[in-house]
């Protein structure tokens, strides 16, 4: 598997808004994968791949489509206020547990350049603090940017509207790989590989192929929206993380999936029920192929699959997504067995679908 792939566009910044840096990344990955490339107004990625025969020739006639919708934001922050001390204050783009913000290094992206800094929140530290200040939890609102500047070096460099993102190396742990952005670069990922490995196969596929990288997932599948409404494919396939709470503290009925026994067949969540039909279909297709997988439900939560299934006329929608540990922090999980089966299924599905 091209893991060194899966680091670079982890690595790479990218918060709702301002996804332009992951787009032309993914933009130099792909060539020669689709027929046509083309940004939309919402600054996402629509490619599209002609149907066509096991000997490689376009297909004529009319073919459905299948919509793979994967997002290029990560959560992060854009720079909100600066102060006469020239602490930079945040709004968050994305949900933040304030739990996992404390002490951070931190990535601040600026007209000037990209620029390392640390956050933390405001109030006492420990050896000044009192029980009630070591007890409380500050809210989003509480935490700030030191840039390690002087306040006329932090006005020269930065302007309100900058963005900043959590500042984490990408890395292997045995069969895991820890990253920050994991949600949602697994995405992207399986976006280029899925299909790469489809045209590998030379087995054709009778339907169009259109991968969609959007925009603004993580603040209400915003660019999902606005491409599913422009491509109305006939089946959607929403590429995303899950979770993977199969570790210490958390109770065996909602751990959601396991790492390691395969991709995580998505049955529902806050935002959509993924297409009986697709389901059975997908299964059938995982089952023949001896591709591992799960069932998973999320109790809470939403993906790119509700924006294809609700586009238009509407379309069968399902998602495929990979169990992830520790979502939502610098230390986000995955295991390259539940990579490649989410990879191999997409693979095999558009090449199966008719």
């Amino acid at each position: 598997m091209n893991i060194d792939l899966l680091k670079r566009l982890c690595e790479m910044p990218g918060v709702p808004g301002r996804e332009e840096r992951v787009r032309e990344l993914i933009e130099s990955e792909i060539g020669g994968l689709f027929d046509s490339v083309e940004t939309d107004a919402m600054g996402s990625l629509i490619c599209r791949r002609k149907a066509r025969t096991a000997k490689g020739v376009i297909r004529k006639g009319d073919s459905k489509t299948i919509m793979l919708l994967c997002h290029m934001d990560e959560i992060g922050f854009y720079v909100s206020s600066i102060d006469d001390k020239g602490f930079l204050w945040v709004n968050p783009a994305g949900g933040f547990d304030p739990r996992n913000l404390f002490s951070r290094r931190v990535l601040v992206c600026s007209e000037n350049g990209d620029f390392k800094a640390i956050m933390n929140p405001g109030g006492r530290p420990l050896h000044i603090s009192g029980p009630e200040d070591r007890n409380k939890i500050p809210a989003v609102k509480e935490f700030f940017i030191d840039t390690g500047m002087s306040a006329a070096q932090v006005n020269k460099n930065f302007q309100i509207g900058d963005y900043i993102v959590m500042d984490e190396p990408f890395l292997e742990l045995g069969t895991k790989c820890v990253s920050k952005a994991l949600d949602n670069r697994v995405a992207c990922w399986l976006g280029i590989e899925a299909v790469r490995q489809l045209i590998k196969k030379k087995t054709g596929h009778a339907c169009e192929i259109v991968v969609a990288f959007t925009t603004q997932e993580e603040v209400g599948l915003r660019g999902a929206k606005t491409a599913s409404f422009a491509v109305q494919p006939d089946y959607g396939f929403g590429i995303d993380v899950t979770l993977a709470c199969d570790t210490p503290g958390v109770p065996a009925a909602e751990t959601v999936t396991n790492h390691g026994k395969g991709f995580a067949l998505h049955i529902k969540d806050g935002s959509f029920i993924s297409d009986y039909d697709m389901v059975q279909t997908v299964e059938k297709i995982a089952k023949k192929n001896r591709i591992p997988y799960q069932r998973s439900i999320l109790a809470a939560g939403g993906q790119d699959g509700a924006a294809a299934q609700q586009a238009a006329a509407g379309a069968k929608a399902i998602g495929i997504t990979v169990g992830t540990r520790y979502i939502h922090t610098v230390t986000e999980m995955i295991d390259k067995k539940d990579l490649k089966a989410a990879c191999d299924i997409l693979a095999a599905s558009m090449g199966e679908l008719k």
